[in-house]
């Protein structure tokens, strides 16, 4: 078997014609070969922009995600003490304030469902789960797999990063993908994310997926098809799965930061949070209680999320996660409210009229501030970030405080607010139309 055989495959004959399936056996062949070292980048280069063309099928795209999977080390929950299941987590694809892992993790624990979280970093406009549970002092995902299994058994959730050992292929893959061109591939992004979250263990997927100025699929039409292939895929592979369309035109909720988000976590999980953070996160929990078997339908798991807020729960097994993973609760809830950068700026409405807030330029703002990162080596700034007091749809008044804008530096809010009130922020004389929050449920 040669890679140059396989890529002529893929490509098909000249026009197009020809058959472009690939065999189980060849994809493997590509996955062990790229990670061993025995096939170049050129050629995977070559490989990936033939499926950017020509797509791949399910059963393909099934095969790919399977053979990434286990190109590297995965982490078994099954038969160990305490760890009962039903194992159940949910993945989103990013966006702007988008915090809703941290308050639905012990949400649904507190329901019955036990949640393997792995979780990412900011990249680009938006934000990582990792580097705002780090923002909490001494909080540690650096977990071991026993360590991962142990938190998890004893209170229902755990929130670790990939490791090196796990899924390799997609490592690899995935920073070739960035440099070719070959990022926007429905089946690549598909393979990319399941071979990461299958390899957490969990049993059943909920996948929110992003669309508008702030996603990565800017149309409902394009998420529907990444929603359609991640559920398809994960079912192929033996998974349960469920997919929500979500708006990312506008940042969610009123906080985008790290340490910002983890008070607006708090804010949720003591039962005062953002009407739109709360909305999501209740539909996302209901969709894993209904898959874990705990809830008859999307309403029970509903107000089983509910309860679980009202009753104090949830925020217990927040507050005992930080504990367990280094951080220290008391000192989280006295910072709350009060921990700022000393780098400050406000901004202030421009002229009357109702106000638009841009998920994607708000985001670029927050890469200025020190919230994210353009590479995986950047670092990032704890305390830097964005309070929207108005939001989009807001009638405001000439004057009125639209934003605190807080930065690692005083260097760096100069071009921060000046692309947040030339770009992000913009005003209309007439009430713009309301747009749904959850756009399709993918099942």
């Amino acid at each position: 078997m040669r890679a140059t055989d396989i890529i002529m495959k893929k490509r098909g004959t000249r026009g197009g014609n020809g058959t472009t399936v690939l065999t189980r056996e060849e994809i493997q062949f590509l996955v062990d070969g790229y990670v061993a070292g025995d096939i170049p980048d050129y050629q995977i280069a070559a490989w990936l922009m033939a499926v950017y063309f020509n797509g791949m099928t399910f059963e393909e795209t099934g095969a790919l995600t399977d053979c990434m999977l286990h190109s590297g080390e995965t982490i078994a929950l099954h038969g160990f003490d305490g760890l009962t299941g039903p194992f159940i987590d949910k993945h989103s694809t990013g966006g702007v304030g988008d915090k809703v892992s941290l308050p639905l993790a012990p949400i649904v624990a507190a329901c019955g469902i036990q949640d393997p979280m792995m979780s990412g970093r900011a990249l680009g406009h938006t934000g990582g789960t990792l580097d705002k549970l780090e923002s909490i002092a001494g909080y540690d995902v650096r977990l071991t797999p026993d360590q991962f299994r142990a938190i998890i058994a004893d209170n229902g959730f755990a929130m670790m990063g990939q490791t090196p050992a796990i899924a390799p292929a997609d490592k690899k893959m995935y920073a070739l993908r960035d440099v070719t061109g070959t990022v926007e591939s429905v089946p690549l992004i598909t393979a990319s994310i399941l071979s990461k979250k299958v390899a957490e263990g969990a049993d059943g997927l909920v996948f929110d997926v992003k669309c508008g100025s702030g996603a990565f699929m800017k149309t409902p039409e394009d998420a529907e098809t990444l929603a359609t292939s991640l559920v398809r895929t994960a079912a192929a592979m033996g998974k349960k799965a469920s997919a929500l369309i979500t708006n990312m035109n506008t940042p969610l909720g009123t906080a985008v930061g790290n340490f910002l988000e983890i008070e607006e976590t708090l804010s949720c999980l003591q039962g005062n949070g953002p009407a739109d953070v709360m909305e999501l996160t209740y539909a996302l929990g209901a969709e894993m209680l209904l898959l874990g078997g705990k809830a008859r339908d999307t309403a029970d798991g509903r107000r089983q999320c509910e309860q679980a807020v009202a009753s104090g729960e949830a925020l217990r097994r927040f507050l005992r996660n930080v504990e367990q993973q280094g951080g220290n609760p008391d000192v989280l809830l006295a910072e709350q409210g009060t921990r700022r950068s000393p780098f400050h700026a406000q901004i202030r409405a421009e002229r009357d009229g109702f106000l638009r807030v841009d998920a994607f330029k708000t985001g670029l703002a927050g890469v200025y501030l020190g919230v994210g990162r353009n590479k995986t080596t950047e670092s990032v700034c704890a305390d830097a970030g964005m309070l929207l007091h108005k939001r989009t749809g807001d009638s405001v008044r000439a004057g009125d405080i639209l934003m605190d804008v807080y930065g690692k530096d005083d260097v760096c809010l100069e071009p921060a607010v000046k692309l947040l009130r030339e770009e992000a922020l913009t005003y209309t004389d007439d009430a713009p139309a309301a747009e749904p929050l959850i756009y399709k449920e993918i099942r």
